[in-house]
């Protein structure tokens, strides 16, 4: 998958648990876990929005394209 998602980074640079999160947010646990490990197919603004103000950071520090390899290109 091109976008990795690096929310369990950020949240040990912060010291704060996803159930912490997740109350901060009004997002379920359950929920922020499809979203932290790469499970969640997308992401709604407002909640990008409300952990990026609850982390203190910006989308990329949570969001980040990675090219895929390209193996029939030679």
């Amino acid at each position: 998958m091109p976008i990795v998602i690096r929310l369990d980074r950020v949240l040990l640079e912060r010291k704060m648990t996803l159930t912490e999160l997740s109350e901060r947010v009004g997002i379920t646990p359950a929920n922020l876990s499809i979203l932290k490990t790469g499970k969640a197919k997308a992401v709604r603004l407002a909640t990008l929005e409300a952990i990026c103000r609850e982390l203190d950071c910006q989308p990329g520090d949570i969001l980040e394209y990675v090219a895929a390899d390209d193996d029939t290109e030679a």
